[in-house]
Formats: C-alpha cells, sequence, structure tokens
C-alpha cells in the first residue's frame, strides 16, 4: 500500500496589539507606535519561519479545519502527486488527513524579500489517511512559501515528494556549439512565469546550460527528491538528462508579492516522466531582472486515491 500524505504548510499567525494605558505618556505611545510599524516591514527571521511551518501540523493534530482555512492565501496552491489544489480543495482534503506524530528534519530556509520567504524539510508522519493507518515508508520532502498580506503572513504554496535515492547518474549532455564569435540568443525572463519556464527548458533542450545559471539567483534552491541543490548543483543535474521530448503542460501561476510569482506545471518525457512530474518554480525581479530563485521538481504525477465512504471526524 502506498503511503499517501494530504501536506499543506499553513500556520496559524497569532499577533497581539494592545492599546497603552490612559496614563502612559503620548511619547511612549508614539514609540510603541513605531515599533509596531518597524515590526510589521521586518523580514522575517528563520526561526520564526520554520515556527509557522511546524505550528500548522499540531493545528491539524487538533483538527482546527477553520482556522487552517483562514491562515491560507485566496489564491493558495497546493502541489501534491494526485493533483494540484486551491484553497478550497486544500482545506477539504486535510478533513481526510490525520497527524498523530510528525518528525522534522533537514531544514532550509530560503528569504524571498521583506514579505515572503520559502522553508523547505523532509517530514515522517504517523497518523491515519481516510480512517485508515498510514502505513511505514519514504519520508516526503516539502516545501511552502508564504507571504504577508496586509500585515498577516499567509501560505500560498506548497508541494511534496517522496524521498527517494538518485539513480546512477548517465554521461553528461555536451554543451551545444556555438559558431566562432557568435553567442546563442536568449530572450530575457519577465514578469510571465509561464513563459520564463519555457526560456529555461528551450535552454535544456538545445543544451546551453551557460545560459540557464545565468538566469539563476545566487542563492537558487532546488529540492528533489533525492535531495536540495545548489545554483551549481542544478546546472550540473540538468546536464545529465535529454530534455529533447519533454513537453511542458498544465500552467498554474500565482502572484507572491509584487516581485515574485509563482508557476507549477507538469512535464512529460517517454524517457525519464512518461506519465508526467509536476514542477514548481519561484521567479523574483531582482532590480529590475527577473531571476528564477527556488524549483522543486520530481512529484510523480498519479490518479486521486478514491474518495473515502466515511465522514471526517
Amino acid at each position: 500500500m502506498k503511503k499517501i500524505l494530504i501536506l499543506a504548510s499553513v500556520l496559524v499567525f497569532a499577533a497581539a496589539c494592545s492599546a497603552p494605558p490612559p496614563n502612559q505618556p503620548a511619547s511612549d505611545t508614539n514609540r510603541n507606535t513605531n515599533l509596531a510599524a518597524d515590526t510589521t516591514t521586518a523580514a522575517i527571521t528563520e526561526a520564526d519561519a520554520t515556527a509557522k511551518e511546524k505550528a500548522i501540523w499540531e493545528t491539524l493534530k487538533q483538527k482546527k479545519y477553520t482556522a487552517f482555512a483562514d491562515m491560507l492565501a485566496d489564491d493558495e496552491l497546493e502541489v501534491a502527486s494526485v493533483g494540484v489544489f486551491d484553497k478550497a480543495r486544500s482545506t477539504e482534503m486535510v478533513k481526510q488527513f490525520e497527524p498523530s506524530e510528525v518528525t522534522f528534519s533537514d531544514w532550509k530556509f530560503l528569504p524571498i524579500d521583506k514579505d515572503g520567504f520559502i522553508v523547505a524539510y523532509t517530514v515522517d508522519v504517523k497518523g491515519k489517511y481516510q480512517g485508515k493507518v498510514i502505513p511505514p515508508g519514504p519520508l516526503s520532502r516539502c516545501s511552502s512559501a508564504w507571504a504577508r498580506r496586509n500585515g498577516k503572513w499567509l501560505a500560498v504554496f506548497h508541494q511534496e515528494s517522496l524521498v527517494k535515492k538518485s539513480p546512477p547518474p548517465p554521461p553528461p549532455a555536451k554543451a551545444s556549439a556555438s559558431p566562432a564569435g557568435a553567442k546563442p540568443e536568449t530572450a530575457a525572463p519577465g514578469p510571465d512565469p509561464i513563459a520564463n519556464e519555457k526560456i529555461v527548458w528551450d535552454l535544456f533542450k538545445s543544451k546551453n546550460y551557460e545560459a540557464f545559471g545565468a538566469l539563476l539567483a545566487p542563492e537558487f534552491l532546488e529540492v528533489e527528491p533525492d535531495g536540495y541543490y545548489d545554483k551549481a548543483g542544478s546546472v550540473k543535474g540538468v546536464s545529465t538528462f535529454d530534455a529533447s521530448k519533454s513537453m511542458l503542460s498544465d500552467f498554474k501561476t500565482s502572484n507572491i508579492d509584487a516581485n515574485s510569482s509563482l508557476v507549477t506545471y507538469v512535464v512529460k518525457d517517454p524517457g525519464y516522466a512518461p506519465k508526467g512530474e509536476r514542477h514548481s518554480t519561484i521567479w523574483v525581479n531582482r532590480g529590475g531582472k527577473w531571476m528564477g530563485l527556488f524549483h522543486h521538481g520530481g512529484t510523480p504525477v498519479e490518479a486521486p486515491p478514491p474518495a473515502s465512504t466515511s465522514p471526517a471526524k
């Protein structure tokens, strides 16, 4: 029996604001107001970011589904092997998932900007799905993106894939040769994440890995079933497979904030992904230049499990 995890990265966001006592001096009131404003605009710390991700699991254990929905952005997307879910579907799906024990490891934290961040981690879950005990099996590699909307942190993206060992690497593909003195022209990425992703895959097909690397932010992070990759590791990794027959479809997008956007899609290839894999990328605008910041790939496309015949408890 395959281990099925319906994961969502959301957390109860709690903020308490209290008015000053009536006898508090006006200067202190202004100082506290300024401190509150600074807190609202400050970038989140790694400790706070990971705490948010952990806390949602506790919330799910308590079956607080209304609170769960309140912590999702209206344009939230959850990417799982069985589909890509919007906020309403994510909220409905977690009612069938009953985690009782959750163990986290292998955390990664990646700021997007002061109003967004990404966390990635590995999770081992004990509990039930659709009333049945989740059998022991591979761990899940998860990633989530959060955005601050009107002063409140909300989950905008989550993806999962089962942990597995990487297969022996094939011989590296040869980079495409260019005429002497000429450089292949590459379209510049822009605010359209779908167009940006097509540019990337066209570079894969032409084996122009140097140009691909130029599109990535220095702190780029990639999450795959077999581990994490930085910019150099990602460029090296894509040189080991032939993308000439890869086809992209089922695009969905979401804006994280004014300077970052998400695209998720399916890749089918007769060689390594005949049934399809789900991939997601976050693009960011850095000084007028759009760059790839984050990628989560390798989530296999699978048929949804049969609906539960018993109502969620």
